[in-house]
């Protein structure tokens, strides 16, 4: 008896701590109507005029001719008149965003595109005010503008900080989607950290909040009520919302902000190398355990980096104390690090880790390098399935490199193939040591044992990769 008495419980109890689990858990759902109704006055919708140029517009339109109870007689005479004349406001182009005020006085934040080439900027409250805004300043690179409205006592949305942000929080974000305002849309954090194609000096939150056309430049939330983001950016293969949404970090975009108020423009730190991440392969030419760290392809000449002798071929492990995991984590790093301040770079150069210190320079406009290489005749390939050649003076002239390095001419099936060797790649070095000419370079290529990987530096057009090649048993 007093067994099945315990067991005639037992199911009771489960479905007591069913039901206490499943409210302890509705409980920690959040509910966004106080966030919301609070911070909803602080966002606006931001709309842009601009007038095409007289280049870009035809005058009048030639009107087809059709028969006289056509039903598009009446529309080309509405719209068009007896002669055709375009009516100049169809010659007006607008684009349509949101922002936030982040001060009493009528400092908004949004996004650099939503307002780029705006003759005119309308900034309208959620009580219908309407504004024309000033452009205080913008920055390309951050993807963040400054506007500037006359006025008082404007509510503003609370400033808090994404450095504390963490992957799975609730976050809500605020906007004009399609031109609807004041919508709200929520989900979590999917990820921190993350670098886009087009934009590296920028440390972008994704999300899985519903961002669509309209919601750019407009904020997100944490669940205190405080902005952590500014929208930016959404992964559509089709236009709309596709589950990836990217906000740039409040601290980044107030950096910004601040530098346009104070300096009238953006400083970002620079140490001019062009860098890769470091593949399984690289890794182990590198006798490294595991991939790692931001491997220097190129060195910039005049930069801090070439000041400081870091080397093509060092795979650097962390900067200013701060650990590099992959090499987008990098340029946000030294971009937020301050122009003229010295910085300390660990970095692991042929199986040892030494420390560098070097001067932080600021970011040019351009860092681009010039010069292409050209193809001569061909001969037989080698193991690994090059043909190479030494260049030429005029060649040197042309690509800006005095001397060192080959140019492949061709690629041959093979383990250069396999790696991704092109005709046209100038090869710098080979299994960490830099080649100084035709001769050197096949000297270095027998050198190597079968059946290993080895890693190969190429300059490629303006950039510089490393590339892993296994050299093939005999």
């Amino acid at each position: 008896m007093r067994s099945t008495s315990i067991l005639s419980l037992v199911p009771a109890a489960l479905l007591c701590s069913v039901l206490i689990a499943g409210t302890a858990f509705s409980r920690e759902l959040p509910d966004f109507t106080l966030l919301v109704s609070e911070n909803g006055p602080a966002v606006v919708n931001i709309s842009t005029k601009q007038s095409l140029s007289g280049s870009q517009k035809p005058r009048s339109l030639e009107i087809p001719e059709l028969p006289e109870d056509s039903p598009l007689q009446d529309f080309f005479r509405h719209f068009f008149g007896e002669e055709g004349e375009i009516p100049e406001d169809l010659f007006q182009s607008r684009s349509l965003g949101s922002g936030f005020i982040v001060s009493p006085d009528g400092d908004v934040i949004t996004n650099a595109h939503v307002v780029e080439s705006g003759d005119e900027i309308i900034v309208r409250t959620s009580d219908r005010r309407e504004f024309v805004a000033t452009l205080v300043g913008t920055d390309k690179r951050s993807d963040i503008a400054l506007l500037k409205v006359d006025a008082e006592d404007l509510p503003v949305a609370r400033i808090g900080s994404s450095k504390d942000l963490q992957v799975g929080e609730w976050v809500l974000a605020i906007g004009s989607p399609f031109g609807f305002e004041s919508s709200a849309t929520a989900g979590i954090v999917s990820a921190k950290g993350r670098s886009l194609p087009t934009e590296n000096y920028v440390p972008f939150i994704q999300t899985d909040v519903a961002i669509n056309p309209g919601n750019s430049g407009g904020p997100l939330f944490n669940l205190s009520g405080e902005v952590i983001g500014v929208n930016s950016q959404i992964y559509s293969r089709t236009g709309g919302f596709m589950g990836l949404s990217f906000a740039i970090p409040i601290d980044v975009a107030m950096d910004v902000v601040n530098q346009i108020k104070t300096k009238g423009k953006v400083s970002r730190g620079w140490l001019g190398v062009l860098i890769q991440d470091v593949t399984r392969e690289l890794a182990e030419t590198f006798g490294m355990k595991q991939p790692r760290g931001a491997l220097v392809a190129q060195v910039l000449p005049n930069s801090p980096a070439a000041a400081a002798d870091l080397r093509p071929g060092d795979v650097i492990l962390s900067f200013n104390g701060r650990d590099v995991p992959t090499s987008s984590a990098l340029p946000p790093l030294v971009g937020a690090a301050t122009v003229g301040e010295t910085a300390t770079v660990q970095v692991l150069r042929r199986g040892e880790q030494i420390e560098l210190s070097l001067r932080i320079d600021e970011l040019p406009e351009d860092e681009s390098q010039s010069g292409s290489p050209t193809e001569p005749d061909e001969e037989p390939a080698n193991r690994i399935g090059l043909v190479v050649r030494d260049l030429t003076a005029e060649q040197r002239q042309q690509i800006g490199i005095e001397q060192g390095a080959v140019l492949v001419e061709s690629v041959d099936a093979g383990p250069a193939e396999t790696a991704g060797l092109r005709a046209g790649d100038l090869i710098l070095m080979f299994n960490n040591q830099s080649v100084a000419d035709l001769s050197g370079f096949n000297a270095l290529l027998e050198a190597v044992e079968p059946g290993r990987p080895v890693a190969v530096l190429i300059q490629r057009g303006d950039s510089r990769m490393f590339y892993a090649i296994q050299i093939p048993a005999p």
